[in-house]
């Protein structure tokens, strides 16, 4: 082969070398199924779980903090007019104390138990609407499914039909991300949050994804860790778009399988799949209480509260349990204060979900190892030995009619799930924030 024939033939292998990310992309891409990954992120969900059930907050700065009696504590959360006046999620409160006076700022102690029951509600809602398919929680405030088309302009009608019915029924702000892969959905999502434009809703389509990954830091992009990004800063990888004309060859060897998948996402290829929670083995609710009790009735009503948690997260997730163990603790930090802990497991009969008999069996256990004269600051409910409620052995000479009283967990379940938590509750159990008359403050 003469010189020319040589120059030539390198510059096709050059050529062929060049478009191969390219071609990679577009065969697999031909080869993706064509079902349109949804993915919804509420805007800062804590701060609008509380601006959702006070509404009077709506044009208040708003922050959700870890807050305790003493003062403490760090940002959870915060919406938009907070986020105005500079405060950062993390920051400790003690820091901003002359702020808060100074721009009204409302500080909301965490309540975890109500951003579990609205981010249920939220499924529900979707669920209920049956416009995404295979809707499953990432997260408390995430979730992902699909939708079986790929028109843009038909996505953004039903994604806008999705987005006004979790408006409507749970007064909580949602940004909506499509693409055709999970990690583009969240980029889309990203875009959709960040830049009003999008009123919420951003499609990531093919023609757009180059100018969408062009914009964003690698460090945003999700799967990519600390120790990747690193080492893509020492590489001045700094974008999204850097990272996804790498060649295949180089990101197996630089990156491992992470990204891999990663970069694979970002061409359009599916390589991630999102599996749902896997069944807990064990469920526990403890507190440490803000006000040390010391009276039997004080702890009784903390302990069936705890039991009534318990026994629906055992139900929520279709399972049944036989051992329940409790435990409390006095304040170990209070030298000055009497010491005493205390642990007492027992085996139910037969395997339950029943939130009764949890109760009743953990008041019992209660009843055992509590000690008068003792300002106790913890305590906490474990149930274990946990089976699919597929998997309960019915005893011939059991008395027990399971079925009604499942049917009327399930109502409760349900009720509940519409109108709130503890809509429908046992009598001991406490629903008040507080009991002052009871509860002895700590010193500080």
């Amino acid at each position: 082969m003469g010189k020319n024939g040589t120059y030539f033939l390198g510059k096709l292998l050059d050529r062929i070398l060049i478009t191969r990310t390219a071609l990679y992309s577009y065969f697999c891409q031909l080869l993706t199924n064509m079902s349109t990954i949804v993915h919804i992120d509420c805007n800062a969900f804590f701060a609008s779980c509380e601006i959702a059930t006070r509404p009077q907050l709506q044009n208040t700065p708003v922050i959700v903090a870890n807050s305790n009696e003493a003062g403490g504590g760090v940002i959870l959360a915060l919406n938009d007019k907070a986020k105005a006046l500079g405060l950062k999620r993390g920051t400790p409160l003690f820091k901003i104390k002359h702020l808060l006076s100074q721009y009204a700022i409302q500080v909301c102690p965490a309540d975890h138990k109500k951003y579990h029951r609205i981010s249920r509600q939220i499924m529900q809602i979707v669920i209920q609407q049956g416009i995404i398919l295979n809707f499953q929680q990432y997260s408390i405030d995430e979730f992902f499914g699909t939708l079986p088309i790929d028109d843009p302009s038909e996505i953004r009608i039903y994604i806008q039909m999705v987005k006004d019915a979790i408006t409507t029924g749970s007064n909580i702000p949602v940004s909506c991300g499509c693409s055709s892969t999970y990690t583009l959905a969240k980029i889309a999502t990203h875009y959709a949050k960040h830049y009003s434009g999008y009123k919420g809703i951003c499609i990531l389509t093919p023609d757009k994804r180059q100018q969408a990954l062009s914009r964003l830091p690698v460090a945003d992009v999700w799967g990519i860790g600390r120790s990747l990004q690193k080492k893509m800063a020492s590489l001045n990888i700094l974008t999204a778009w850097d990272f996804a004309c790498l060649p295949l060859s180089r990101i197996q060897t630089d990156f491992g399988t992470q990204g891999l998948h990663t970069w694979q996402e970002l061409h359009g290829v599916s390589s991630i799949k999102i599996h749902k929670n896997a069944q807990q083995q064990s469920i526990m609710q403890s507190h440490s209480f803000p006000y040390m009790l010391s009276s039997l009735p004080d702890l009784q009503k903390a302990v069936c509260n705890f039991a009534g948690n318990c026994s629906a997260k055992l139900r929520a997730q279709h399972s049944i349990c036989r051992s329940i163990t409790l435990f409390v603790n006095t304040n170990r930090h209070r030298k000055d204060l009497a010491q005493y802990s205390n642990t007492k497991k027992c085996k139910l009969t037969h395997y339950s979900n029943d939130t009764s008999l949890i109760t009743k069996t953990s008041l019992e256990l209660l009843r055992q190892i509590y000690r008068s004269g003792y300002q106790y600051k913890q305590a906490g409910l474990i149930l274990s030995d946990i089976i699919s409620d597929q998997g309960r052995q019915l005893d011939l000479f059991d008395q027990n009619d399971y079925a009604k009283k499942n049917q009327l967990m399930k109502t409760i379940d349900s009720i509940n799930a519409k109108f709130g938590d503890d809509t429908i509750h046992l009598a001991v159990q406490d629903n008040s924030e507080k009991n002052t008359n009871t509860r002895l403050k700590e010193e500080e």
